[in-house]
């Protein structure tokens, strides 16, 4: 069974205005723990944390509750929440830099207007590869990736208004000129090449910042899934992780089988993350098999059908069965907060139900 591992990034809020506070700095040297578990992001107003690698996915959700406590105490620590959604809610400054050189050359490269698709939060996935079968799998999973970005979306809301989507977030990180889907690369060599022209287009200063939707990491052998929003719910990261891990050895199994799917043509494949991004599960999302235009619910099933021999491998079949029926008839992130802001008229009560539900995940735990 491969290992997966989760980073989580979030925002840290004022309890009082309930805008971002640029405090990370304060937040990550709180404690001595602190230094070592969490990490600093693009701007000051951003925490994230990380799991250790682990086979078994309620060592995984422990990882989370640990973590996602510390990082709530340790910003307390620094007079502010901890919030885990993926665009800001209310209306803000601009984001402050975390003064680090490399985040001041980013922003002083690529403008702050763009800089700001940095200003959000999502769930990463790492899932272990072996260097030989990285780049197939990565090309294999493409068709695939909108399905777990729709079961994500948790940002409708950006600075005091309703977007119209149910992930605001992609729209915003898309901004990035090295960010989105990608072409077949074939193997290895076509990876490295496309990784070099890129920065030596200026697309992109290293290899840290190339934001494809899944990309090899830099720094851990393995596959990197980036497509996924930060969720507020625990029990949604670790579908996600899930999925994400199914869906790469699903992948690894074909390839050395000699199988492999027809690739999708770009242009489709980012019209299946627009309609993942606009519908959420609310509507109809692409079947990655067909590539028709279905009801969630259908697309849902295909994906199911996909990796349920990996899933019944590795006893998570219920899990996430159960997973995606807890989405489909009870909403996605994005939805709750929509639920939220409908019995108000104040969105302030939005971010007070995301601190709420955030502290929830790990309080009980």
């Amino acid at each position: 069974m491969r290992e997966v591992g989760v980073e989580e990034e979030m925002f840290l809020v004022d309890p009082s205005t309930r805008r971002l506070m640029p405090v990370s700095d304060r937040v990550i040297h709180s404690t001595r723990t602190a230094e070592d578990d969490l990490d600093q992001e693009l701007f000051l107003q951003q925490i994230e944390i990380h799991t250790q690698p682990r086979t078994d996915l309620t060592t995984l959700r422990d990882d989370l509750v640990v973590e996602r406590r510390l990082a709530a105490e340790s910003a307390e620590s620094a007079g502010a929440r901890l919030v885990s959604v993926a665009t800001p809610v209310l209306p803000h400054t601009i984001g402050r830099t975390t003064p680090k050189h490399r985040y001041v050359t980013m922003l002083e490269a690529y403008g702050k207007v763009l800089g700001q698709a940095g200003l959000v939060c999502g769930t990463h996935v790492h899932v272990h590869v072996e260097q030989a079968e990285a780049v197939g799998i990565v090309d294999e999973i493409q068709p695939w990736l909108p399905l777990v970005a729709a079961m994500s979306v948790n940002s409708p809301f950006y600075l005091g208004e309703d977007t119209g989507y149910a992930s605001w977030r992609r729209q915003l990180y898309d901004g990035w000129p090295s960010a989105g889907p990608v072409e077949p690369f074939g193997d290895s060599a076509g990876y490295e090449e496309a990784v070099r022209e890129l920065i030596a287009s200026g697309a992109a200063l290293d290899e840290g910042m190339i934001y494809f939707d899944a990309r090899l990491s830099r720094n851990f052998p393995t596959i990197e899934i980036r497509v996924a929003d930060a969720c507020t719910d625990l029990d949604t990261t670790v579908l996600i992780a899930e999925v994400a891990r199914a869906l790469v050895e699903t992948a690894a199994r074909s390839r050395a089988a000699g199988e492999s799917s027809t690739p999708w043509r770009i242009d489709l494949l980012r019209a299946a993350r627009w309609r993942a991004r606009r519908n959420g599960l609310a509507e109809s999302l692409m079947d990655p098999v067909t590539r028709a235009v279905v009801p969630a619910e259908k697309a849902l099933a295909r994906l199911l059908e996909h990796v349920r021999p990996v899933l019944e491998e590795h006893g998570t079949t219920a899990l996430v069965e159960d997973g995606i029926r807890r989405l489909l008839a009870g909403g996605t992130g994005a939805d709750a907060q929509r639920a939220v802001a409908t019995r108000s008229s104040d969105l302030t009560a939005v971010v007070d139900d995301l601190i709420e539900r955030t502290g929830a995940s790990f309080a009980q735990s």
